[in-house]
């Protein structure tokens, strides 16, 4: 999945975020109540249908004029074609309904709550925002929605997706995609998007050795520089701002614990297990394995890097998101593809934890109380959440794009799979399928080996077994504006630099004067109450979710 590239401005946009925060709040009647705040529109349907529990309203509806309906993404990146595709033309068709797509950034959703036009619906991507927070002040409960205009929608809901996204009202604004249960998790269908990957040539070239403790990682790659002088023996996701895959998937990959013997908050950057392999890393860094352009290298030029298969070795975060990638080395570089193994694991014995989307999912879609037809928006969530819709949204319409298997897979039609591999653009522009996912799930995917690239496949099935719900400490940062928050980012800023630069250490010495500084920094910058902050939110996740 693609990440919200409509991160807001500092400055100008961060006033206006916090003016149109103080209206928002001023304009309603306590926290989490409705009255007082925006006008809410509540349709009669008396002459339309009479809801029922057992059959979708759009079903039902014998509502004869189109519904106009506008529909904001807080994301300037996001098509706003609408009826052109076979995806969409089929939603418009089925619910009788055209829809005018705005987009922008933190700035123009802002605008909204400060006296703007308010549109029928708005998606957003960050569940800690205050626009989200405050949603029952300006968006109208899906709990109540669904009682009043379509009971089907409780059919197609997650119960649990719900309950993680109840206000201190008690009701529920906004719905996600991409939000996986522990259902999710247990069935078995959510593939892992972790590995740590090796060229195939390479690992036949060296005897497939293991490379499980920091003493085979280090020979391994010692073989590979010799061997391959022409390759970067270790890459890793490129690390910008935050930690790439060095810092919570490297940890996830040997599985440092999630929470302490308590159960409470654990500082997982100060693990010891973790930072035996930190040492490792900055150990096989001296013997030249690890490039310094690494440590610089932004998105597209990993990417590039990835695509001409310059890495022998890579722990890799995001298989999917590089499935076009590794696709393109594969095909035109057959037996020197890239395969996940083991890898580095735990010097204390754990099992690995692979993290995927959690329950709080992507996406964030809501109905806003001036939505012209709030009937009609519930009916189109219940129309995306239901199989139908996730059937459409995947892989279009059946014998027209798809065709389901007597084993009941799924697969394209031959025209419309050469396509999808030789043409891209034209298959977004004219089926758009896996693209238009509001309220999408990887459960459907797997239903299907049009699904992902076969490059990625047998990565997929190496992690099978791995994943672990990291639900507890989903949304536990301080709340913005806070002075814990101000806090953490400036820790995170450290941490960045730190873990750089003690991979980058020149020696044991370094490495653990740069681990102590930051230790320090911790003490320094309001650590133990950022600490009690995640301790509190982690309890109320567990309560969420009906956790001890």
């Amino acid at each position: 999945m693609l990440k919200n590239k409509a991160l807001g401005k500092k400055g100008l946009t961060l006033i206006t975020a916090l003016m149109a925060v103080v209206l928002v709040v001023s304009g309603c009647g306590g926290s989490g109540g409705n009255s007082g705040s925006k006008k809410e529109n509540w349709v009669s349907i008396e002459d339309r249908y009479t809801p029922d529990a057992e059959t979708p309203a759009w079903q039902l509806d014998k509502k004869e004029e189109t519904t106009e309906l506008t529909w904001y993404v807080n994301a300037d990146w996001w098509n706003t074609d609408f009826g052109k595709d076979v995806v969409t033309k089929k939603i418009k068709e089925d619910l009788n309904i055209n829809i005018k797509f705005i987009t922008g950034d933190d700035t123009k959703l802002n605008t909204f709550f400060a006296g703007g036009e308010m549109p029928d619906l708005i998606t957003t991507f960050d569940s800690n925002s205050p626009v989200v927070q405050k949603a029952a002040t300006w968006a109208l409960p899906l709990n109540d929605l669904a009682e009043k205009y379509d009971p089907y929608f409780n059919k197609v809901a997650a119960q649990d997706t719900i309950n993680w996204f109840q206000l201190k009202d008690g009701k529920t604004y906004g719905y996600p995609n991409y939000s996986n249960t522990q259902e999710d998790y247990d069935s078995g269908n959510i593939p892992a998007k972790t590995a740590f990957i090796i060229r195939k040539d390479v690992y036949e070239a060296i005897g497939k050795p293991a490379m499980g403790t920091p003493e085979e990682f280090r020979a391994a790659l010692a073989d590979i520089k010799k061997q391959f002088p022409a390759l970067i023996p270790l890459g890793f996701n490129s690390i910008g701002e935050g930690t790439g895959s060095l810092g919570d998937v490297l940890q996830d990959f040997i599985g440092v614990p999630l929470e302490d013997e308590n159960g409470g908050f654990y500082n997982r950057n100060l693990d010891e297990d973790y930072l035996t392999w930190v040492k490792a890393f900055n150990t096989v860094y001296r013997d030249g394995a690890i490039s310094d352009d690494s440590f610089a290298d932004d998105g597209t030029a990993f990417e590039e890097k990835v695509k001409a298969g310059k890495y022998a070795t890579m722990m890799l975060d995001g298989t999917p998101q590089q499935g076009g990638n590794l696709q393109s080395f594969y095909s035109n570089n057959k037996g020197s593809e890239y395969i996940a193994i083991d890898g580095p694991q735990s010097t204390v014995g754990h099992a690995p934890t692979l993290n995927q989307s959690g329950i709080t999912g992507w996406m964030i879609s809501f109905i806003t109380k001036e939505n012209a037809d709030p009937a009609k928006s519930i009916q189109l969530f219940t129309y995306l959440l239901s199989e139908e819709g996730q059937m459409l949204m995947n892989y279009g319409i059946e014998g027209e794009t798809y065709q389901v298997n007597a084993d009941g897979t799924v697969e394209f039609l031959p025209e419309v799979k050469d396509l999808q591999m030789n043409n891209s653009d034209t298959f977004k522009k004219d089926y758009r399928m896996g693209e238009f996912m509001f309220f999408g799930h990887d459960r459907h995917k797997a239903l299907s080996g049009d699904a992902f690239p076969d490059a990625i496949k047998q990565m997929q099935e190496w992690g099978k077994g791995k994943l672990v719900p990291h639900f507890i400490l989903e949304n536990i940062n301080p709340d913005q504006g806070t002075p814990e928050a101000r806090s953490l980012t400036a820790i995170n800023t450290k941490w960045n630099s730190t873990l750089v630069s003690m991979i980058r250490s020149k020696d044991d010495a370094a490495f653990d004067s740069l681990l102590n500084e930051y230790k320090k920094f911790l003490d320094d910058n309001n650590w133990d109450k950022i600490t009690e902050v995640r301790n509190e939110k982690m309890k109320a996740n567990k309560e969420k979710l009906g956790l001890k």
